[in-house]
């Protein structure tokens, strides 16, 4: 098996990505990739088996009524828009409330801050995997929505504070932490980028997510949960351990 993972920016100076090939009982990583552009990343992601990346996949449903409405002249007089308490409904998706309920970590709103032009831009790549012929579901297609911070939470490790150059020591230790409970990935002549670029690692996360998911051992959407997150997409969060990962 061969996973991608992408650590996605707005713009592609700020973009990781990482190619790990899974066999005879090592998860090596084959490459590491800073800025990254959107034709790199849609190559790379139909040569693998699956990919995550680390973006919002679509918008609440509720906000895309809500702005439909109002592009139409035709949102009713409410005043659930007056407070913050209100608009909670349109800034987040299914998901996001499930991976709060189940990790403490409540994601950034794709709607209401910054990661929006992420978003974007990941919708943009989806589209053209979904020209070139890849299965694009926002559920459980060729890429998955992956997020570094669930996955760790979930794995039993630091899941915050190891980003940006001020927390480089913090993201060694990570990284030496993760290599302990993972001791079938060989990160290679990439261990130094890891340790050095919080996205480069990232990437790498988001490349073992994606073997999770491969292997069914991410949590996918229940019952009616199904319909709404083929719309507004689904953060997969893995099921069970890293020494279930193994190659």
């Amino acid at each position: 098996m061969r996973t991608v993972g992408v650590d996605l920016a707005a713009e592609p100076k700020k973009t990781a990505m990482a190619v790990v090939d899974w066999s005879d009982g090592v998860a090596r990583v084959e490459s590491i990739r800073l800025g990254v552009g959107n034709d790199a990343i849609a190559e790379a992601v139909l040569a693998c088996d699956r990919a995550g990346i680390d973006a919002p996949f679509g918008w609440p449903d509720a906000f895309v009524r809500m702005v439909s409405e109002h592009h139409a002249g035709r949102l009713p007089a409410t005043g659930g828009l007056a407070n913050r308490e209100g608009r909670r409904p349109l800034t987040k998706r299914r998901t996001d409330l499930v991976v709060q309920a189940a990790t403490g970590i409540a994601p950034l709103s794709v709607s209401a801050d910054l990661i929006a032009h992420v978003a974007l831009r990941c919708a943009g790549i989806l589209a053209e995997l979904g020209d070139l012929g890849a299965d694009v579901g926002r559920v459980d297609g060729r890429v998955v929505e992956a997020y570094p911070a669930a996955a760790l939470r979930t794995w039993g490790l630091v899941s915050r504070g190891y980003k940006s150059v001020q927390n480089r020591v913090t993201l060694g230790e990570l990284v030496d932490a993760f290599l302990a409970a993972a001791d079938w990935m060989d990160l290679g002549a990439f261990q130094t980028v890891c340790r050095e670029s919080d996205d480069a690692f990232d990437a790498v996360l988001a490349a073992v997510i994606a073997r999770a998911a491969a292997l069914g051992r991410t949590a996918l959407p229940e019952g009616g949960d199904r319909d709404v997150a083929e719309r507004e997409g689904w953060i997969h969060v893995p099921t069970a351990g890293l020494q279930s990962l193994r190659p």
